[in-house]
């Protein structure tokens, strides 16, 4: 399998791994919902940190698998290999996604108690 079909596959789940970590980090920053106020956005961030993670750690050495069995169903040809491995990944995924998007509409758990410093009012003096 050439280098550039192995690209091909790893490349635009990477990218949108890395923009949907970057729009999330930006939002936490530009909101009031903070990176680390509240338990859900920590937590959205945490599955976001750990697909990103997967997508390198776990899912890139099993692209040249995925691809030969792809290329091999294609030819007609019986394909040899674990079908059971490559439906592990889109579970894991979908799952985690599936979390967040819960996450993101009841806004469980409250604030975490991480805040920010603050000055001390001047309102008495």
């Amino acid at each position: 399998m050439s280098p550039a079909l192995r690209k091909g596959v790893l490349v635009p789940m990477l990218t949108s791994a890395l923009v949907c970590l970057g729009s999330g980090l930006l939002l936490g920053l530009a909101t009031r919902w903070g990176l680390a106020r509240y338990w859900w956005v920590l937590a959205k961030l945490v599955i976001t940190l750990a697909l990103t993670v997967l997508i390198v750690v776990a899912l890139r050495p099993g692209m040249p698998e995925a691809v030969e069995y792809g290329e091999q169903l294609a030819a007609g040809r019986t394909p040899t290999g674990e079908v059971a491995d490559l439906v592990f990944p889109p579970v894991v995924s979908l799952t985690a996604l599936s979390v967040a998007t819960v996450l993101s509409v009841y806004k469980p758990w409250g604030r975490t108690g991480w805040r920010r410093w603050r000055r001390p009012t001047t309102a008495g003096q």
